[in-house]
């Protein structure tokens, strides 16, 4: 109606001071308007029939008309009737319908005026006044009010102190005021009025209209009761019409008495268990669940809905709070390991473990409500409240791409969010951009906020700018459904509407329970010193479970008595369980962990490690594929440049070497040949940042044809995924970290577009990566690839921190472990991850295979070059990569050097790319058979048994570790006290120097005190190894190209020095 308007009041036939309801009682009523053209038709203009050569005529007819109304047409009955009513020229006449079809934009000018009950129609031709189109214009814009704002006015605070981002209006301002202040020109004699109801309403069910009375108690029923909606942002009509349809019908939100006293046995348990918590261990940390004990009914009802629906799986992860409750309730994991975390009791395996309050589980169970198999998994989670949502995520996309489930029907998540997390960390942002990401999307994940209307201590209003803590959803078309936690039955209905949502559309969507904290921040907190007011409130309201019990009491669903009988069977089962928690000698570590994997640890040699080496015949077939363009390459149009690089690769393979790109090809699709999945992830890693991948290749005339030659290599092969992520790193590496732990046979890689990046997803890195394995005992062989190496690109495109990797390695620096037989692996099953950082291709190839090869899994760390992806020294026979092979944690200098170790002077250790300068300068100075260059492929776990050889090789050399980092930065900090921890029983013996060997009295007279022997006498004296390198500095890289060139020409010059 209001395009309606604009457009009629734009045209040259309505004045601009001209009302439409004017205007429309003035012009022909059957006409049409053309939306594009602006022109009105009709088949007659302004009654010319009137005129002097008709008058007999219509004398005659209006006489037929006064003796027998029947006896003349319809449309002159209509005419005479409507003139003899005192119509005004231009509206008695009535035209007969138009039956020729609209054409495009037009609508039939009558259809913009509905019927008013009581009154009659445009089409029985009486006349209208202005005030009944102006009317229904206002009922539409009332309803649409109610729609898109009524969740201003909802009562969803159980406090009551919650008031709309409205200040010009108060607290709290009547509804009606709020809602219509702007469209409510009626008074009581219009409140029985009837209305027609426009199609975007679904207050009336069946009925097409309804007394204004009515429509108005059903609209404050719907949106302003204890639920409030926001979803008018959402630009998809049928969506948006889907949730009036559940939202809007009268007792919509009714319940039977049997799920009543559902809700009221498990709101029963959940405020049990905390009352039971708060009972055994009143001092103890528990971050309960206090004020919002509907969560658990809540989560209940929408996993009962989805499992309903066909989901068989669901991952969900949280915060601190209410996760004792949420694995006791909803998971129902054992509770007596559930008490035993509070006993202090020693660990039973290994770790470090955490805190009772971040642990997660798995556990299958049968759902009694649908008498359906579901599996549940609560993942672990850090302090860092929103950091576990991409990794659920993750998790959840792994666990639909192993089934199959390609539109997550079977498989999905529930993340819990808290109100000021929700609102305050950027990783929810990140998160909800991958929702709708092909190669990330979980197809819809039920977000639950347990709004406690508080942050720790910090109040909405000085936490965040929006007017809810949800309003990051709007960006991904999520609703969201604002409800009262206090009001049982209206969150159980919006749960419910929440899970068909989910299964309906498969998109995101918000739950947000506005509740409060009982207690502060935790248990021993006194929030009173920060919200005197707000706790004073909390502190006369009942809990909600008081509330429900007496309301279902006072309506006869259960009696007093059946209500405590509840409550005393289930205090009953918690101290049986504590009871028998006493029994318990320790803990298990084990039972918590999320993310099990059935039968991969079962039947093997934990310390035997599968060859890495492959048969020729495979490298050439893979690497023939990689060079090739597609199979139909006639209408493939693929870029020249591409062309020349591939023509490059098959010279390559003819030639039996590999560089870079091509190694780690091979690595991929021999895996894939194996049957083992690769998932390659990050920012441009289909091309690769520097260009050098190429593992997608465009059509260069047809938008979205691609092809991708790794995805075919063999007929049976596993699937492979390379995908290009959001601008994320935080979000993208957690989500990687969740897909890697679903599945052990699989090789998840993740790729920053330059090193430096992965600092803003550190949080994953220190909390899930490098110590999640000794936390949750939850192994993940995640691959981080990380652009490195001092090329003076500046400080940003430099460095990927590899003194921060290393730093969190939890290898000791004062132990050198014994030598053995599987001395390699060993180590690797010792640490906590794997950080390298490779020279050449080869060792590439066989570290990203060795991650599948090992009889378990490690995070890998690897340094990737940039400059090296194409140097034409930076290459690798096929000699070094076949069957018999394996992956050189060192590799020894190879030059003339090692042919005569006696006379070397000097031994450089090194890694990575700086290994090519120093050939280079070595080469240019003639120096080959004075130094010795050695390159530590693998920094740590760090290979003693094989440096050890390396410096009994050399025993008179000078011992140097060369960097090209800063030497506050680099390995330089890492392998200096792992050298000395070896070099201490790796000692130099020498002569003794005359002025040692005799007296001090000797010296000063020039003789000796006693008889003189010239038996040589020696000295036992450690070897030391000292530092060849950049300065200390607080940037990573300088950003002057000169001063890059400087500091290299030193560094250089340095190593050269004998």
């Amino acid at each position: 109606m209001h395009r309606a308007r604009v457009i009629l009041q734009a045209s040259n036939k309505i004045g601009n001071s001209e009302r439409f309801a004017s205007w429309l009682l003035n012009k022909p009523q059957a006409a049409a308007m053309t939306v594009q053209a602006n022109r009105l038709k009709s088949s007659t203009a302004a009654e010319p029939f009137l005129n002097g050569s008709s008058s007999a005529y219509v004398e005659t007819m209006y006489n037929a008309w006064l003796t027998d109304p029947n006896s003349v047409h319809a449309s002159w009955d209509a005419f005479f009737r409507n003139a003899t009513n005192g119509a005004q020229p231009g509206v008695a006449y009535t035209p007969p319908p138009n039956l020729a079809p609209y054409s495009k934009n037009e609508v039939p000018l009558t259809s913009l005026v509905p019927a008013s009950g009581g009154m009659p129609s445009i089409a029985a031709g009486s006349p209208i006044n202005e005030k009944i189109i102006d009317d229904h214009l206002a009922v539409q814009a009332i309803i649409r009010s109610y729609q898109a704002r009524g969740h201003l006015a909802a009562d969803v605070d159980p406090l009551g102190i919650k008031s709309a981002n409205l200040p010009e209006l108060g607290m709290r301002a009547p509804r009606s005021e709020l809602i219509m202040r702007k469209y409510f020109n009626f008074d009581e004699a219009d409140m029985d009025r009837v209305f027609k109801l426009p199609s975007t309403t679904f207050i009336g069910e069946k009925e097409k209209a309804l007394p204004l009375r009515e429509i108005l108690n059903r609209l404050e029923e719907a949106y302003c009761n204890n639920i409030g909606i926001e979803f008018m942002f959402i630009n998809s009509l049928e969506q948006c019409n889907w949730i009036r349809q559940r939202m809007e019908p009268p007792n919509v939100t009714k319940m039977s008495p049997d799920q009543k006293r559902l809700i009221l046995a498990r709101l029963t348990r959940s405020t049990g268990f905390e009352n039971f918590l708060a009972k055994k261990w009143s001092s103890e940390k528990r971050f309960g669940l206090e004020g919002c004990e509907i969560l658990i009914p809540a989560m209940k009802q929408v996993i009962d809905t989805s499992t309903r629906l066909g989901v068989e799986s669901i991952i969900m992860g949280m915060p601190h709070r209410g996760r004792l409750n949420v694995l006791a309730n909803v998971c129902r994991k054992p509770l007596h390991q559930l008490f035993t975390q509070f006993a202090g009791l020693e660990a039973e395996d290994d770790g470090s473990g955490d805190v009772k309050y971040h642990l997660g589980t798995y556990i299958e169970r049968l759902n009694r409500v649908t008498n359906k198999n579901i599996r549940l998994a609560v993942c672990a989670n850090p302090s860092h409240l929103e950091a576990v949502d991409p990794v659920v995520q993750g998790k959840t996309r792994a666990e639909q791409f192993y089934r199959g489930d390609n539109e997550g029907k079977k498989v999905m998540s529930i993340l819990l969010h808290g109100d000021a997390a929700f609102a305050g960390q950027g990783v929810v942002f990140e998160t909800m951009h991958l929702s709708d990401l092909p190669a990330y999307t979980t197809h819809g994940t039920v977000h639950i906020v347990v709004n406690n209307q508080i942050g720790f201590t910090t109040d909405p209003r000085h936490s965040r700018s929006s007017a809810y803590c949800t309003d990051v959803a709007r960006v991904v078309n999520a609703p969201i459904f604002h409800v009262n936690g206090d009001s049982p039955e209206a969150v159980m209905h919006v749960c419910n509407v929440a899970a068909e949502w989910r299964a309906t559309f498969h998109k995101d969507v918000v739950i947000d329970i506005v509740s409060y904290r009982r207690n502060g921040h935790n248990e021993v907190d006194e929030p009173m010193f920060t919200q005197p007011l707000m706790y004073q409130k909390i502190r006369k309201t009942k809990p909600v479970l008081e509330i429900y019990a007496d309301r279902l009491i006072a309506e006869g669903v259960v009696t007093a008595e059946e209500v405590k009988d509840v409550k005393d069977k289930y205090e009953k089962i918690c101290e049986d369980a504590y009871n028998q928690a006493k029994q318990e000698t320790h803990i298990k570590y084990k039972d918590w962990l999320d993310s099990p994997w059935s039968g991969f640890f079962e039947g093997k040699d934990p310390l035997k490690m599968s060859p890495t080496g492959v048969v020729e015949e495979t490298l050439v077939h893979i690497g023939k594929r990689f060079s090739s363009p597609p199979p139909n390459a006639a209408e493939f149009e693929i870029h020249k440049g591409l062309l020349r690089i591939l023509k490059a690769r098959m010279e390559m393979v003819e030639n039996r070497t590999v560089d870079w790109a091509l190694a780690e090809a091979m690595a991929f699709g021999s895996l894939l040949k194996e049957g083992i999945h690769v998932r390659l992830s990050g920012e441009d890693v289909e091309r690769g940042t520097f260009s050098h991948r190429h593992h997608v290749l465009h059509h260069q005339k047809v938008d979205k044809a691609t092809y991708c030659p790794l995805a075919h290599l063999y007929p049976d092969q596993a699937p492979y995924t390379v995908c290009n992520s959001s601008l994320s790193e935080y979000g993208v590496l957690g989500f990687e970290v969740g897909y890697s732990v679903t599945n052990p046979n699989a090789l998840v890689l993740w790729e920053a577009q330059f090193g430096d990046f992965n600092n803003v997803a550190q949080c994953i890195i220190d909390q899930f990566i490098s110590s999640g394995q000794a936390k949750w005992v939850r192994q993940s062989g995640i691959v981080l690839l990380q652009p490195h190496g001092m090329e003076g690109m500046g400080p940003e495109h430099s460095s990927a921190r590899l003194e921060r990797f290393l730093q969190m390695s939890a290898d000791d620096p004062d132990y050198m472990p014994p030598e053995s037989p599987d001395y390699e692996v060993r180590q690797l099953h010792d640490c906590n991850w794997v950080v390298a950082n490779c020279s050449n291709p080869a060792s590439l190839f066989h570290i990203l295979r060795r991650q599948i090869a090992l009889p378990f899994r490690k995070p890998l760390i690897l340094m990737t070059p940039k400059s090296l992806l194409r140097h034409p020294e930076c290459k690798s026979s096929f000699d070094d990569m076949r069957d018999g092979t394996a992956f050189k944690r060192l590799i020894p200098e190879e030059g003339p050097a090692a042919d005569n170790a006696a006379n070397v002077r000097k031994v450089a250790f090194c890694s990575g790319r700086v290994y090519y300068d120093l050939l280079k300068q070595r080469r240019d100075r003639g120096l080959e058979k004075d130094i010795a260059v050695v390159r530590l492929e693998q920094i740590s776990p760090f290979p003693y048994d094989l440096i050890k050889a390396e410096i009994a090789k050399y025993p008179n050399a000078q011992l140097v570790w060369s960097q090209e980092e800063h030497k506050n930065m680099g390995a330089w900090s890492y392998v200096e006290p792992r050298f000395r921890t070896l070099l201490q029983n790796q000692k130099q013996i020498r002569p003794q120097s005359r002025s040692q060997s005799v007296g001090w009295l000797s010296q000063l007279l020039g003789r000796a005190d006693g008889p003189q022997t010239e038996q040589p006498q020696t000295e036992t004296v450690p070897r030391t190894i000292s530092y060849n390198g950049r300065a200390t500095a607080a940037s990573p890289a300088t950003g002057s190209k000169a001063a890059h060139t400087k500091e290299l020409r030193n560094l250089l010059d340095e190593f050269c020095v004998l």
